[in-house]
């Protein structure tokens, strides 16, 4: 089977990369927000329909729809994979962060990034150097320094957090999954017709069991959190799946573990603007340091090679 091979511009892989990694760091926020009115389901059917329906307008004003002998040299069993990887990330994703904390998620969901890279390693016959494997080193120290703090913040609860966490963990492989699935998709179809597939077939499988009524109970903070997370979707995910065709899934990984960034600022931005509007955080000095190492690492791997 031929295998994807990137276009080698990596000015745009890394600039796309950073768009993805700018919303995915906010998006936890905005979904804690949520997460008080509506359930996983509604949520996230929400979020793809969006999706579905903003894209599918863009590639219809464009004159770009995939065309029926496209959607058919697809392997099917791929395109099913992909849209059972991202859906089982999503309702994961979700659920570990109620369980949790948006910072507490946002750092734990970077593990989907060594799987990534790990699988564009295998798979896609990438290559670390001594100084990538160095980097390695240094995000899983940053990993075990964060969420050993964390647990001890949250003792008294630790149950909940241990479930929440593994919730995320299981997330985190659906993702890699995904994500690897999309990038040999590429040989067959372009990025935006790919999400608008899985968009749409997502939408479905979520729509089955949302509750759309519920949305009526939100006020106007909640919909624009929701708002948010439904343009998130499409331009967050479209820069994603974009950056995979101009650069390496290990490069890739490596810049999206910067958005613990993003969520940790956030949070403390949106305590100090909005007190009450989202729990507070318990993130203590070592748990800041591990946050710190995770992206110190993130980097290493990223620019290793140079």
């Amino acid at each position: 089977m031929e295998l994807h091979r990137t276009t080698g511009n990596w000015r745009l892989g890394l600039g796309l990369s950073l768009i993805t990694v700018v919303l995915w760091g906010l998006v936890p926020v905005a979904l804690a927000i949520v997460l008080t009115k509506l359930d996983t389901y509604t949520i996230n059917w929400f979020r793809f329909a969006t999706a579905f329906v903003l894209l599918g307008g863009y590639l219809v004003k464009q004159k770009n729809l995939p065309k029926l002998a496209q959607l058919k040299s697809v392997p099917t069993y791929l395109l099913a994979i992909a849209i059972l990887g991202l859906t089982g990330n999503y309702i994961f994703f979700v659920m570990g962060l109620k369980a949790t904390s948006p910072s507490h998620a946002e750092v734990l969901i970077q593990l989907a990034g060594i799987f990534l890279s790990l699988g564009g390693l295998l798979i896609f016959k990438e290559r670390y150097t001594r100084y990538q494997w160095i980097g390695v080193g240094v995000l899983v120290a940053g990993f075990i320094g964060f969420f050993y703090e964390q647990l001890k913040v949250v003792a008294a609860d630790s149950d909940k957090y241990i479930s929440g966490s593994i919730m995320l963990i299981v997330a985190g492989i659906s993702w890699a999954v995904y994500a690897l699935i999309q990038k040999q998709l590429l040989t067959k179809l372009d990025s935006t017709h790919i999400m608008w597939v899985i968009y749409g077939a997502c939408g479905v499988l979520f729509g089955l069991m949302a509750k759309p009524q519920t949305l009526m109970q939100l006020n106007s903070i909640e919909w624009i959190a929701l708002i948010f997370c439904g343009l998130n979707t499409v331009i967050a995910y479209g820069a994603f799946a974009e950056s995979l065709q101009h650069w390496e899934a290990s490069r890739v990984s490596a810049i999206l573990a910067l958005a613990p960034i993003f969520t940790i600022g956030s949070m403390s931005v949106t305590a100090w603007l909005a007190p009450g509007l989202v729990a507070p955080e318990h993130i203590t000095s070592l748990g800041l340091l591990g946050a710190i190492l995770v992206v110190t690492g993130s980097i290493s791997i990223s620019l290793g090679k140079s």
